[in-house]
């Protein structure tokens, strides 16, 4: 099985490489790494991981922290590997079709930034309209939205009273990104974790903005 592991590590040398010999003798394979955010001499990165059938996740943290000065954010299961510049492949899939801009951007997007889902959705009089979903995105009615319009990308609070039952359950993290104008906006989401770190809402709102131009939204 495939797992995401989110860590904080001193950004010193040598430490990263204490990690994934550490994770190596719980039998973990590490598929990729990913930099999240760094700065004030700490690094948070993501470790995509695969480790034996029946070993519990629980082991990675264990592993992962017994490095000095190690703390892990969280744990998830993951399905495959993703490729860290596949965000122009998606905005030039996005150009060719612009037609169903929305729906591809919906569904290209969670890969991009590690999200389990994510819904373009457009301010209305009479409440917000979902425009497009990705394949994973929940079912539930969302058009109570009082953070649109939107002049900035933001992580949200989860644990406010627009969001469902059931996400809240989920333990669901949020963030949202204007798509062109503040009316318009990509929420993304991450059941169970991790949190969405400042560096990679920046990231959202770039690609966001680009993906406007292309779609001239």
């Amino acid at each position: 099985m495939s797992f995401l592991i989110r860590v904080q590590l001193p950004d010193t040398p040598g430490t990263l490489g204490a990690v994934a010999t550490a994770l190596g003798t719980v039998g973990a394979d590490i598929l990729s790494v990913d930099v999240v955010e760094r700065g004030g001499g700490i690094a948070v990165d993501d470790l995509v991981v695969e480790i034996p059938s029946g070993r519990l996740p629980d082991a990675l943290i264990t592993a992962a922290e017994s490095v000095d000065g190690v703390e892990v954010d969280a744990v998830r299961p993951y399905a495959g590997v993703l490729d860290t510049h596949r965000e122009l492949e998606l905005v030039e899939e996005i150009a060719a079709k612009p037609a169903s801009g929305l729906e591809i951007l919906a569904e290209g997007v969670p890969r991009i930034i590690r999200a389990g889902w994510a819904v373009v959705v457009e301010h209305a009089d009479a409440g917000a309209t979902r425009l497009a979903s990705s394949n994973a995105a929940p079912e539930t009615p969302i058009t109570d939205l009082p953070w649109l319009p939107l002049e900035r990308a933001t992580i949200l609070d989860a644990e406010e009273a627009w969001v469902p039952e059931t996400w809240k359950e989920l333990g669901t993290e949020l963030a949202a990104t204007p798509l062109g104008k503040p009316g318009k906006a990509l929420l993304v989401a991450r059941p169970g974790g991790p949190n969405f770190r400042a560096a990679e809402v920046a990231r959202l709102a770039h690609f966001a903005g680009i993906v406007a131009v292309v779609l001239d939204s």
